[in-house]
């Protein structure tokens, strides 16, 4: 229940910019989002649509550059 909690809130913490991990390991940076589901862009014009629920975790600004 707990883990479920803090999920939600990361997850309704979300905006643009923002430097995400998803389920699948993807790391990306967040270029539009609405209420179900958010568009990452994954590397110069490569952008893909996930479900905000696939969102592991919020990484660090510069996570993306310093990789």
């Amino acid at each position: 229940m707990k883990r479920a909690k803090e999920h939600k809130a990361l997850v309704a913490g979300l905006g643009k910019g923002d430097e995400i991990v998803t389920n699948g390991g993807l790391l990306g940076k967040i270029v539009d989002l609405n209420d179900s589901f958010v568009t990452l862009e994954l590397a110069d014009n490569v952008q893909i649509k996930i479900q905000r629920h696939a969102i592991a975790s919020v990484m660090p600004k510069g996570t993306i550059k310093s990789s």
